[in-house]
This record gives C-alpha cells, sequence and structure tokens, in this order.
C-alpha cells in the first residue's frame, strides 16, 4: 500500500564572455525592457524533404556558459520587471495568508498503524504523522521540512511496511524526478543505510514478509546529464533490507526494448508480483503489458498475462483469488475484470464490470478493492461520480458525495470496514470524509478552518460548442453578482492531452484571484479523459490541433458571451498544457491579452530525446514519420513564431530540476518570442530555482510563484486593486 504526494501540475567561452558582462539588446520593450541577446546558430535539418532551422540549438547544451549566462540575464531581467510591480508585495501576503490555515491528508492504514499528513499552515510540506488509534493525538514519523538545511529536499510519497516497523519515502532534490527510496524504522525514529537510487515515476512495494522491497529503477545518469538523460534501461529489482544495493536481485527487464518501464504492484497475499510494462513511462499512451511472476516458485520467472499493448491495464487490487484490473479492452470508458492468477489466459478472464455511459479515469486511482468491494469513481461530465459494487460487479449504492465536484481517495486493504475520501471545487477548501463500508454513510473527519468565506463565490458549469460544434464543458468560478459586460479579467486553464481530465479542485491561490474580480475557468478540451478513451483520441498525433481549436473556442465563447474581452482575457497551462498555450498564442496571438506557459513541451521536433520525451510519441507522434512531422510542425511553438508579429504580454516559466520536461523548450520559445515581437508587450522567461516539473513541491514557493503570475497578470490586463 503507499501514498504519494501530489505536486501542483512537470544549464560555453567566447559569446558567453560578452553576455556574462550584463550587456542587452537595444530593442526596447515595454517599461524599458531590453532582451539579452540570444545569438542564432545555422543548425538546419532536413526532415523528409523540408529543411527546418534550429538557431537556438546551443541552448540545449543546458550546462553550456553561453547558456549559463543567457539565462542569467534573463532571470534578472524577470526578477526586476516583477519587482516593478508595486501590487506584487501584498497579493503575496494575501495569498500566504490564504495558505495560513491547518490541512490534512487522507489518512491510510497499515500494520496496525494509522498515518496521515498535516500542515499546521505555517509548515513548507506537510509532515507524516502516526497513530495506533484515530481518536489519539499522533506522533511525528517523519517531518520533510527537518530532512536537509543546505538542499531542497522535496517528499514525494510513502509506503508503510505490513510489519508497522518500516516505511519507505521518497526524496526528491528540488522537485526533480529523480527519487530515492529510503528506509525509517519507526520505533527508533531513525533511517536504516537502505536507499534505492536512480527512481522515477514509480513506488516501491514491500515484500509480504516486510524484509525488502520491490522497485523500479534506471541505470544512473552521467553526472550533468540529469536533466537530459533519455529515460531507458528500467528494470524491476528487489532489495532486502540490510544489504548493500550492490546485491539487489534483478526481478524483470527486457534489453531488447529499452525504452519500456514497469511498475511493481504486490497482491494482498504476497504471493504475486503484478508489474505493468509501458512503452515509455507507464500510463502515458493508455497501453500496458501485464506480467505475473510468482514469488512462491523459484526461480522467479514473469510470465505475460498481455502483450502487444493492445489496451490499458491498471492493477486495481487482490481478493478472493482473484486480481482485478481496469481496463480499456473493448471498452473505451473502462471495464473491471478478474483475472485468476493460477489460469491467467484470456479464456478464464472475469468480466466484472461492465463498460458504462460515464467514464472512468485512467490516470488516477480510480478503482479500488476496499472490503471486499470495488469502489469505483467515474466521471459524469466533469464531476466526480462514486460507485460501489461487490466483487461479482452487482452494484451495491452510489456514494453520495457533498455536491458536484471532485473526490479522491477510498484506498485500503480487502479487509478493512472503513476508508477516507477528499472532497472539493474550485470554492470549497479540501476537506477530509470518513466512509463506512458497511453502512455507506459519510461523515466529515477534518474540514479545514480557512480565511475566506466561500458563500462569497459562485461555481457553475456551462458548454460551449468547440469549432466542430462539439459540446465542451467549461467550469467557471467567479465572485457573486458578476456583471456580463466584457470587463471582467478572466484566466482560462486547460491540459488537453494524454486522457488527463481536469476537474475542478481546490486552490487558495485561485480565491486570490477571484478576490482580484477575476474568473478563474477550465476548458475540458478533448485529449483529455473527461468522456473516456473516445475524448482522449479524438486529439492525439495528426489530430493534435482538435485540442488548440477546442481551448481557442473556449475563449471565444467566453468573449461572446461578455464575460471579457481580449485585452481582459489570459490563458493559462502547464506541461502539455504549456504547449496548448504556446501553440495557441503562436496561431492566435489577437486573441488574448496575457499568457502564461509553465514548463511546456514547446520543440515539437525535439522532444522525444530527452528525458521522458520518447514515451509521449503515443499522444504526439513522431517527428520521424512524414505524416506526424507535417502535423508536428504546423503546430510546434517554436517553430510557428513569426518575426513582425505583435504577441501579447508572455510569461514562460520553467525549472531549473525540471527532468521531465527539458528547459530547452522553454528557452528556445523565449528567446524565439523576443526576437519576433513586434508590439510593446512583455515576453520573460521565469526560471523558478529549485524547482521540478510539478513546481517547487513546498509552500513557500507555491505561494511566491502565484504572486509573481497574478503580479505579471494584474499590470498586463489593467487589472485595477484599489
Amino acid at each position: 500500500m503507499s501514498r504519494c504526494i501530489s505536486a501542483q501540475w512537470s544549464l560555453r567561452r567566447g559569446v558567453a564572455a560578452w553576455l556574462a558582462t550584463g550587456l542587452l539588446c537595444a530593442a526596447a520593450q515595454a517599461d524599458g525592457l531590453k532582451y539579452p541577446p540570444a545569438p542564432r546558430g545555422n543548425v538546419v535539418e532536413d526532415y523528409h524533404g523540408t529543411a527546418v532551422a534550429d538557431p537556438y540549438r546551443w541552448m540545449e547544451e543546458l550546462d553550456s556558459p553561453a547558456t549559463h549566462a543567457w539565462v542569467g540575464a534573463e532571470r534578472k531581467l524577470t526578477d526586476d520587471y516583477l519587482a516593478g510591480i508595486s501590487e506584487r508585495d501584498g497579493l503575496r501576503t494575501r495569498i500566504a495568508a490564504l495558505y495560513e490555515y491547518e490541512k490534512y491528508g487522507l489518512p491510510f492504514q497499515e500494520g496496525g498503524r494509522y498515518y496521515y499528513t498535516r500542515n499546521s499552515g505555517h509548515e513548507d510540506q506537510s509532515v507524516l504523522y502516526t497513530t495506533r488509534r484515530l481518536e489519539d493525538p499522533g506522533t511525528v514519523a517523519l517531518d520533510p521540512n527537518a530532512l536537509s538545511a543546505s538542499v531542497k529536499l522535496i517528499v514525494t510519497g510513502y509506503v508503510p511496511a505490513r510489519d508497522g516497523r518500516h516505511l519507505a519515502y521518497g526524496v526528491s532534490e528540488a522537485g526533480s524526478d529523480w527519487v530515492e527510496w529510503r528506509v525509517r524504522d519507526l520505533d527508533v525514529g531513525k533511517d536504516l543505510p537502505d536507499v534505492a537510487r536512480h527512481t522515477k515515476y514509480y513506488e516501491p512495494a514491500f515484500a509480504h514478509d516486510s524484509k525488502g522491497f520491490y522497485y523500479s529503477a534506471f541505470p544512473a545518469p552521467q553526472a550533468g546529464q540529469e536533466l537530459a538523460t533519455q529515460d531507458a534501461g528500467d528494470a524491476v529489482y528487489y532489495h532486502a533490507l540490510g544489504t548493500p544495493a550492490s546485491a539487489d536481485r534483478l526481478i524483470f527487464s527486457d534489453p531488447a526494448h529499452g525504452d519500456w518501464q514497469y511498475e511493481p504492484h504486490l497482491s494482498t497475499d504476497g504471493r504475486w508480483l503484478v508489474i505493468a510494462a509501458g512503452e515509455g513511462e507507464v500510463g502515458d499512451k493508455g497501453l500496458e503489458n501485464i506480467y505475473l511472476v510468482d514469488l512462491s516458485a523459484e526461480p522467479l520467472k514473469a510470465l505475460p498475462v498481455t502483450s502487444g499493448f493492445e489496451a490499458a491495464y491498471i492493477y486495481a487490487g487482490a481478493d478472493a483469488g482473484k486480481l482485478y484490473f481496469l481496463t480499456t479492452l473493448d471498452a473505451p470508458n473502462g471495464r473491471i475484470i478478474g483475472i485468476d492468477p493460477l489460469q491467467p489466459d484470456r479464456a478464464h478472464w472475469q468480466n466484472v464490470i461492465a463498460n458504462s455511459a460515464d467514464a472512468i479515469d485512467l490516470t488516477q486511482t480510480s478503482v479500488t478493492l476496499v472490503g471486499h468491494q470495488l469502489i469505483v469513481r467515474t466521471l459524469h461530465d466533469a464531476r466526480s461520480r462514486v460507485l460501489v459494487y461487490g466483487l461479482d460487479g452487482a452494484l451495491h449504492r452510489e456514494v453520495k458525495l457533498p455536491g458536484p465536484g471532485t473526490a479522491v481517495g477510498f484506498e485500503g486493504r480487502p479487509q478493512d470496514t472503513q476508508a477516507f475520501y477528499l472532497f472539493s471545487d474550485l470554492i470549497t477548501p479540501t476537506t477530509v470524509y470518513h466512509y463506512d463500508l458497511k453502512s455507506g454513510g459519510s461523515t466529515v473527519f477534518r474540514a479545514p478552518q480557512v480565511a475566506f468565506d466561500p458563500s462569497q463565490f459562485e461555481e457553475r458549469q456551462v458548454f460551449y460548442p468547440g469549432k466542430d460544434g462539439t459540446r465542451i464543458p467549461m467550469t467557471l468560478a467567479y465572485r457573486k453578482g458578476l456583471k456580463l459586460d466584457g470587463h471582467n479579467p478572466v484566466l482560462l486553464y486547460g491540459y488537453g492531452g494524454f486522457g488527463i481530465s481536469t476537474l475542478p479542485t481546490f486552490s487558495p491561490a485561485h480565491i486570490a484571484w477571484l478576490e482580484l474580480g477575476g474568473v478563474y475557468a477550465i476548458a475540458n478540451i478533448r485529449g483529455g479523459g473527461e468522456y473516456g478513451e473516445k475524448w482522449h483520441r479524438q486529439a492525439i498525433r495528426t489530430h493534435k490541433q482538435v485540442v488548440f481549436d477546442d481551448f481557442i473556442a473556449a475563449a471565444e465563447w467566453l468573449i461572446a458571451q461578455h464575460y471579457t474581452s481580449t485585452p481582459r482575457l489570459a490563458i493559462l497551462g502547464g506541461s502539455n498544457g504549456g504547449l496548448l498555450v504556446g501553440a495557441c498564442v503562436t496561431q492566435r496571438p489577437d486573441l488574448y491579452g496575457a499568457v502564461v506557459a509553465a514548463v511546456g513541451v514547446m520543440d515539437m521536433l525535439r522532444f522525444n530525446k530527452f528525458g521522458q520525451g520518447a514515451g509521449w510519441m503515443g499522444d504526439y507522434g513522431s517527428p520521424q514519420d512524414p505524416q506526424e512531422f507535417k502535423a508536428l510542425y504546423a503546430y510546434s511553438p517554436v517553430h510557428n513564431v513569426h518575426p513582425g508579429t505583435k504577441y501579447p504580454a508572455t510569461l514562460i516559466i520553467t525549472g531549473d530540476h525540471d527532468t521531465r520536461v527539458m528547459p530547452m523548450h522553454s528557452f528556445k520559445f523565449a528567446a524565439a518570442l523576443q526576437a519576433a515581437q513586434a508590439g510593446s508587450a512583455p515576453v520573460l522567461l521565469y526560471l523558478e530555482h529549485a524547482s521540478g516539473h510539478g513546481g517547487g513541491g513546498t509552500m513557500s514557493q507555491a505561494i511566491d510563484q502565484n504572486a509573481d503570475i497574478y503580479a505579471f497578470l494584474i499590470r498586463n490586463l489593467g487589472i485595477r486593486t484599489e
């Protein structure tokens, strides 16, 4: 059993000496800005007969003196610009006050202990507590804030052992995807020497006897290449506690497919190791192979249950001699199957819960096996719906949620009699609920006391037509009494990729935006999973333009309905959503007043050469395929910046420890936009220190970044704060 802490949303001489002097180009910009010179190289590559220039190829050398100097000058330019916005300090103070409340995470239990995270409202990272009884006060099991005074270490997740004594916890430096798993002896409160290094994305699984754990890891990256190293060579190992890492046993790998990755799970009885394999990161393509290892037999051998990456297969749990999986095989919205591990051939599979009208989210833990029941979280018009079934597939009940919003949790063991879940929406602070598995009743377990009045705000869902007429949901939040006069500042958010659904969840920073008189909008565009795999696959590969068309249509609808107007409209997205807003601003620069593009994939002809990028070809396609190249080149933000264009105010954010989307994407895009800008609006590169793909991972970093973003929007959307 594991519990993750989720993040929000994932640097040589000659010219370098000149840049390092701080000399800036002569082209004056808004507020007296002068952009650092970015020399254009002469790299040109042939793609299927098309010559494509890559003038900023040198920025891919992240540790070169030239790149360091340019980035340093960009950082100073951005810091000076933001420091000159008088409203920033007040914004930071207010956002900090909104974050300052007691927060609880989901309680979970293992080995006779309960665990939960708590933040008093003042800690940068939530502290893990443990207790034998929930009604008793907990004691500190691990305080992430005390791990290091010199290096920013972020705890990424916890995995307790069944013996109630050992706890594995993941540690990332500055939010990097590179994670090492340490083991703490809870009885003495100290770490053991045991460490699993060079892992990414996947948590370990403790053995049934708690004497070791199974984990997935990559070869050690070359020093200095941590941000650029391609994900390759992943394998599953077993580490016995008290032994050196060099003695770890190789359980499974496939050298013939170096790009495959593996996620290990352990059945409740400890006999079966379930290994999910993906081409790239498991889950990125929504297509997995499943292998079973019978841990009671020697030699250990991984037997394939599925092959050919035909569909999604997501392990949900084990009970009564069966392994349960969520799959999209012959079920675009997902169905639940039961597999007897002693007879795993397809002829013996049991169809437990059929495909239905509502989709099951493939990108989160949407199906859990608790209390000898299957709890299934489905999506109904981009809102959570929770259904409880017996292991025979009989519907027992629907969980009555507090309202239309987002519910997560319902995890545990087959023998548990209770579970917990979190519920929130854009204006409802995250509340912890206790769920009684026998009666089906929910009660509030922990409710936050926040520094604002939720009744002052309103959330509503609307539907708008896409370019092709498709009905698309969008969620809006704003202060009650909003006037549709076209003057409201609107911040429009989108993602649109990898089957990831964007549901309304609470962030204190959203409230600060609403208090400014702003509207926060989420467009549930295609490419996501809100309506299942059909919704996702309508907008991938050569059809990726559908994503951008849907988002542009959302912006046009907000203007047509008089929520806002172009000078007051900002768009925001991160990661694949950074690509989204990068493509939209290059396609329709006339439509927005401001753009915030965070950790975006901006060079669509080289994304697959670094880090996790090769795994994204399931959604993006391959530049090496002639037809897919044509589509990629048509929308690649870096390649569609046109000199002499008036671009809106643009803030391009990246993290200095982002191993998932290499910072060169943002560097190239910023350099290209700055060189092409014919208008007076600023184009700024925001490099966050000690920050990975999902941001820095601490509360103070979240406060600082949101204050900077909103200050940028206040200045460039003309928001009056008096």
